[in-house]
């Protein structure tokens, strides 16, 4: 049974989720996410179940700990958590999606004391081996809040029974268990040389709620490595493959 927590959300593209805990109740969060505590309030880092776990966590690209926030004195108090990059705090009320949900590698938070924060291979080895950032998703179960935060502008989906969607993998942002994900190879020799796009896409079924996000911290690097390479940055996926292929047959200029 997880904690009942209060909490608010300050800020528009730069927020941070500020969280009341009464007398004995507590937060976990990821390493490194806190911002402010008020008095009261004391930290336990640990890797939240043993060694095993902080592996598992490791391989979602978040911190081998995990930091338990606990108000151990007699009246409320509040503690901050920030986004790492410019974005939008989604917050997820478990017991109210199923008591389950999966998110994207890297997009938890912190939530509620009592809320199970694991990982969740995807099951098809071309998920898997093409997947991209969705090669390996968290899984969030209990029954109280839970915050993950996305980024640029959050886009929800409901599809139906049987309604399919295909995005960029890095765009997905979380799921319900009921919404099938796969991952499919792009069409069209010149759509996976030239497109831009990667050679594969995320392909998810419904019924369910899917939660999208538009510019994916790996996008807004990709952005910033090239504007800092003088406008010669990589294109993603095989499209920088054959500039690059292109570039060296016609002798190096070519800015494909």
């Amino acid at each position: 049974m997880a904690d009942e927590i209060e909490y608010r959300i300050h800020g528009d593209d730069m927020q941070l989720v500020e969280v009341e805990l009464d007398p004995g109740e507590g937060v976990r969060a990821e390493a490194g996410a806190m911002t402010f505590m008020e008095d009261g309030i004391q930290m336990e880092t640990s890797t939240g179940g043993g060694l095993f776990k902080g592996f598992k966590r490791m391989l979602t690209g978040e911190s081998f700990f995990i930091t338990t926030f606990l108000n151990a004195g007699q009246g409320k108090s509040h503690i901050g958590f920030a986004a790492p990059y410019p974005g939008k705090i989604i917050p997820l009320h478990l017991g109210e999606l199923g008591g389950t949900f999966l998110c994207q590698k890297d997009s938890f938070l912190c939530a509620a004391q009592g809320t199970e924060i694991n990982i969740a291979f995807t099951k098809k080895l071309g998920a898997g081996l093409f997947g991209g950032e969705g090669f390996i998703l968290q899984k969030l179960e209990g029954d109280g809040l839970a915050f993950v935060h996305a980024g640029g502008t959050v886009i929800r989906r409901d599809l139906g029974h049987g309604e399919t969607l295909r995005v960029d993998t890095g765009c997905l942002v979380a799921f319900p268990p009921s919404v099938h994900y796969d991952i499919q190879m792009v069409g069209g020799f010149k759509n996976m040389l030239f497109g831009g796009e990667g050679m594969f896409l995320a392909t998810l079924t419904g019924p369910g709620p899917v939660l999208l996000q538009s510019l994916p911290f790996s996008r807004l690097a990709d952005r910033i490595m090239a504007a800092a390479g003088g406008g010669r940055g990589e294109q993603k996926g095989a499209a920088g493959i054959g500039g690059n292929l292109l570039g060296g047959l016609l002798g190096g200029d070519s800015k494909f």
